[in-house]
């Protein structure tokens, strides 16, 4: 059972990946939430994809300042609240229950108080100079 959970997690973690990178060449697709999914399911899949995965360009110029310093820019922020609350949009539209409603309401507002108020909002150039200062 373990082996066919490691393969899953590996799986969605490679699928994640080329969604990820294909998000980086067209901007509809955001590309931290796949990267985020990709990093989770190797962390939990596979030791070498873990360690393939965070030493590839991709995951040092999308995510290390994430995971290192629970910082990103502005832009990365919007883009992966706009998904996600797009995301979230249809469920809101199309579920009947007013409870249910009220739960996506709240896990929305939840996830706003967390990107604001949790996650420390980096410039772009700060971003290229922490990126710089750890190449060094």
């Amino acid at each position: 059972m373990k082996s066919i959970k490691k393969y899953i997690y590996i799986t969605v973690g490679l699928i994640a990946v080329v969604l990820g990178a294909i998000g980086v060449a067209l901007p509809i697709l955001p590309t931290t939430p796949f990267l985020l999914l990709a990093s989770y399911c190797f962390a939990r899949g596979s030791e070498r994809f873990n360690n393939w995965f965070i030493n590839t360009k991709l995951y040092k110029n999308h995510l290390e300042s994430f995971v290192n310093e629970r910082a990103m820019t502005l832009k990365e922020k919007v883009t992966l609240l706009a998904f996600a609350d797009f995301m979230l949009a249809f469920p809101l539209i199309l579920i009947d229950s007013l409870i249910m409603k009220g739960v996506i309401v709240l896990l929305i507002l939840c996830k706003f108080y967390y990107f604001i108020f949790r996650i420390k909002t980096i410039s772009p150039e700060e971003k290229s100079i922490r990126k710089l200062k750890e190449e060094l």
